[in-house]
């Protein structure tokens, strides 16, 4: 056998050397492909869950809270503000005469968890609320498709009051409010939620009001820019619960982000910057010309940084 493939033409040797090593390395090499497809196989279906962000660009539609939170250990400084009624016409600058504003600050006590406390130039109301992520829209296995967040506050009245004659109760000051976000983010272009809202005011102005005022709100974002977004709220209130003069709340407005801080204008007929002001004391008209500009600007502070931040810090 030695001699017969010692005889054979060098070409025709090589060639059948080609062949023989061809073979033993598909033989060798398909146990390593048919391992390497298993493993992309096993490594798809442990994919990494990951958390959807930036459903909004800020913590607030436009007046309403949205599904966004600030971060761990973070202090929000945050600046709502509203003219006039651009229909007050030039002898009050088309609104710019006229003032109201909240001053508030927000805290992220988790990724989950967040505060805030705020005071408005409106009745002179403090507020203050809870906001919980019960749920976090995510991607991979195990992941939700949308995100639910709770809501509860309440409003405190400081105005003097109407009839100091009478036996006035300092509880009578209190409104509560409880709402749900429901949201979800679609695609990089559009998010939208829906905002159940329950609120209980402890005293009304005739015997005739409610107490408790039921209304459902949906809030939308469209990203018209890499830095600009186009925003918009509506809240329908139950009929035959608040004065016939309310109107439902509606704004829209634009996120302008400027080098990790969003400036928010809008135009609303809600004049009110908390919940219950915004819900049940509305009264502008949209056809009447009864619209507010106005902004929201924030400044964020670092308070404490997170765990899993200081401990890698240490690491490296």
């Amino acid at each position: 056998m030695k001699l017969k493939l010692l005889s054979m033409p060098i070409m025709l040797r090589c060639k059948l050397f080609y062949f023989i090593f061809g073979v033993c390395f598909l033989i060798n090499s398909s146990p390593i492909v048919a391992q390497d497809d298993l493993l992309d196989m096993l490594g798809e279906e442990e994919q990494k869950k990951e958390f959807v962000k930036n459903a909004f660009k800020a913590t607030r539609v436009i007046s309403a809270q949205s599904l966004e939170h600030v971060g761990a250990g973070v202090l929000d400084f945050r600046i709502l503000h509203r003219f006039g009624r651009v229909n007050g016409g030039s002898r009050e600058a088309y609104g710019l005469d006229q003032a109201t504003i909240r001053l508030g600050l927000d805290y992220g006590i988790s990724n989950r968890i967040m505060i805030g406390l705020g005071r408005s130039s409106n009745k002179k109301e403090i507020d203050g609320f809870v906001k919980y992520r019960m749920l976090w829209q995510g991607r991979g296995k195990g992941s939700v498709p949308f995100s639910m967040i709770l809501l509860s506050g309440f409003s405190k009245d400081g105005l003097e009051w109407a009839k100091p004659e009478r036996e006035n109760y300092y509880t009578s000051r209190f409104s509560y409010f409880g709402q749900a976000l429901i949201g979800r983010k679609f695609s990089d272009s559009f998010s939208m939620q829906i905002m159940p809202t329950i609120i209980h005011r402890n005293l009304v102005a005739k015997t005739i009001d409610e107490h408790d005022i039921y209304s459902i709100g949906v809030g939308a974002r469209i990203k018209l820019t890499r830095r600009l977004s186009f925003n918009a709220e509506y809240f329908y209130n139950l009929p035959d619960q608040l004065s016939l003069t309310s109107t439902n709340p509606l704004s829209f407005g634009f996120d302008i982000e400027t080098g990790g801080h969003v400036f928010q204008l809008h135009f609303t007929n809600a004049l009110g910057m908390n919940e219950r002001s915004l819900i049940t004391d509305t009264n502008g008209s949209w056809e009447k010309g009864d619209i507010h500009f106005g902004f929201n600007i924030s400044r964020v502070f670092t308070i404490s940084t997170p765990k899993e931040f200081r401990k890698k810090k240490t690491d490296d």
